[in-house]
């Protein structure tokens, strides 16, 4: 049976495979370093429909404020 397989498929069917995921890497090292919310918004703000969505949310409460402000001065 040996003969067929080489010692080198042999040590890898038996190795076992590293447990490093490289995906989660730097969100792992975000919790560690408790900055979850900031890998959050680096995340949200990288993906375009998320910058549009953030601008268009911040724009509708800057706007909301400022009606509201105007209206306790009496502008309108």
């Amino acid at each position: 049976m040996n003969a067929l397989m080489t010692d080198f498929d042999i040590n890898k069917a038996t190795e076992v495979p590293p447990q490093r995921w490289e995906g989660f890497a730097e969100i792992d090292q975000a919790i560690r370093e408790d900055r979850l919310m900031q890998y959050r918004l680096r995340k949200s703000w990288a993906d375009p429909w998320g910058r549009k969505l953030t601008i268009f949310c911040v724009t509708v409460i800057f706007l909301g404020f400022a009606f509201l402000a105007g209206a306790q001065a009496g502008l309108w």
